[in-house]
């Protein structure tokens, strides 16, 4: 399931009527139902960047929400997992946490370093580094979906932090061993490689109040604006926003680079339009290059790594990760863009 989107199996779910939640008897069925999106966002993002760093297929499947203390929540580790916390900025610093326990998180530092994933590295603090990198990511992706499902509520991960767990941890280190928490799984699949699990957690009163505020939006009450102009990815240019309204016309131009050395079409009204609204990720890729760790811990500021792209060659646009369109960079005021110049065919999108 794809970053902050959701998969076929999904779109077809819930065309066909959605699926359970197994949920617990605290939280309302209403409640369980808009949890079970904040489960799949989070699934989403995992599977479009572990997707990203391994180069492989990756399946991500959403098991049962549960409720439970943070006590009960420890004691279905064997070992000490991996431990990722964040907090909601733009949401009054509500606390998060994603758990992995310890091959899982290896495997995903792994992958950042470069690797395969098959060979599951020793435990170092390169490594732990690497993993909160990449569930870094994870975060900042999955919180960019939740802004859309909360009005454009802007959301941005601050205070992160992460460690391997020691004697008598617990998710959210900072809520007492009695606190009840809502933790999600997300069984985690790359081909080839073990699986393994991602835990996502709040305590049940933060995510009964995300649940409130899906709710508002829903209903068209609009969180009070946000001052910041901070990018929830946590750096970078997010190309993937909202719909904005119309405003006047601007200067819109070629990007003009330092050298080194087909139209869309609408469809007749279908069930399609049940799930028109729900955000999809859309990706302008420039080009690509393959480094090993060495080479990546040589780079030095000024340093120029070479895509395998030729100056001026169409760059790709994906939704979901899927090549759909190819098109030229354009500066939008200040902001970059891309203008579409062709549509992939059907059959090329269905096989990339």
């Amino acid at each position: 399931m794809p970053d902050d989107l959701l998969s076929p199996d999904e779109i077809n779910a819930l065309l066909s009527g959605g699926a359970d939640f197994g949920g617990a008897d605290e939280i309302s069925e209403a409640n369980a139902e808009r949890l079970a999106q904040v489960a799949d966002t989070f699934a989403n993002a995992e599977n479009s960047v572990i997707n990203m760093l391994a180069g492989k297929n990756v399946t991500t499947n959403v098991g049962s929400p549960e409720v439970l203390s943070q006590e009960d929540f420890t004691g279905k580790f064997a070992e000490v997992p991996f431990l990722f916390s964040t907090t909601f900025g733009g949401m009054d610093d509500r606390a998060l946490a994603l758990v992995v326990d310890q091959k899982g998180a290896l495997t995903l530092a792994d992958l950042m370093m470069g690797g395969g994933g098959a060979e599951i590295p020793e435990p170092s603090d390169l490594y732990w580094n690497a993993a909160q990198e990449g569930l870094s990511q994870v975060v900042g992706s999955a919180f960019t979906s939740l802004s859309g499902l909360l009005a454009g509520r802007r959301l941005m991960p601050e205070n992160t932090t992460s460690a391997l767990g020691e004697d008598n941890w617990r998710a959210l280190s900072l809520e007492p061993a009695d606190t009840k928490i809502w933790a999600s799984p997300v069984n985690v699949t790359i081909d080839g490689l073990a699986p393994f699990n991602i835990w996502t957690c709040m305590t049940l009163d933060n995510a009964i109040d995300i649940a409130g505020f899906m709710r508002d939006a829903l209903e068209g009450k609009k969180p009070q604006p946000q001052s910041s102009n901070n990018n929830p990815m946590g750096g970078g240019n997010n190309m993937g926003g909202g719909r904005q309204n119309a405003g006047p016309a601007v200067d819109v131009r070629p990007a003009a680079f330092q050298p080194l050395g087909g139209g869309g079409g609408g469809g007749a009204p279908s069930p399609i339009d049940l799930i028109a609204d729900i955000p999809v990720r859309v990706t302008v890729e420039l080009g690509k290059a393959r480094k090993s760790v060495s080479e990546i811990l040589a780079l030095t500021a000024g340093a120029v790594v070479e895509l395998d792209k030729m100056a001026g060659e169409p760059v790709d646009i994906l939704v979901n990760g899927k090549l759909i369109a190819h098109g030229e960079v354009v500066v939008i005021d200040e902001n970059f863009g891309v203008r579409i110049t062709d549509i992939v065919p059907t059959a090329a999108r269905a096989a990339s």
